[in-house]
């Protein structure tokens, strides 16, 4: 994905919520200055994501280590071509017994 970023933390996290309050900030305000510079340079779009998989072992590709995503986007590109076309079948509202659920657990965390 041509100028796909990472924007990562110099001390190593496995989770965004290690990060200290400040780290947290200036990640934070590097990923959105970088993600105005791909709008205005290079592309009409840019997602922004962090993943947390600590279930996948790590390779070449997979890092135990907090990291932010940028990915210049553009209308049906090959991202969307190859992986979210099908997102519709998977993103479904919630019956109401599971959204209740969720939001009790959420609730109870907070």
């Amino acid at each position: 994905m041509p100028g796909h970023t990472l924007v990562i933390p110099k001390r190593h996290v496995e989770k965004p919520s290690e990060l200290t309050h400040e780290e947290r900030k200036e990640i934070f305000d590097t990923t959105l200055e970088l993600q105005d510079i791909i709008l205005k340079n290079l592309s009409s779009g840019c997602d922004i994501s962090q993943h947390c998989r600590p279930f996948l072992p790590e390779s070449r590709l997979k890092v135990n280590h907090v990291h932010f995503h940028l990915k210049p986007r553009e209308f049906k590109d090959e991202f969307y071509q190859k992986c979210m076309a099908k997102e519709a079948e998977l993103f479904k509202d919630l019956d109401h017994e599971e959204a209740k659920r969720i939001i009790d657990v959420l609730r109870k965390n907070s």
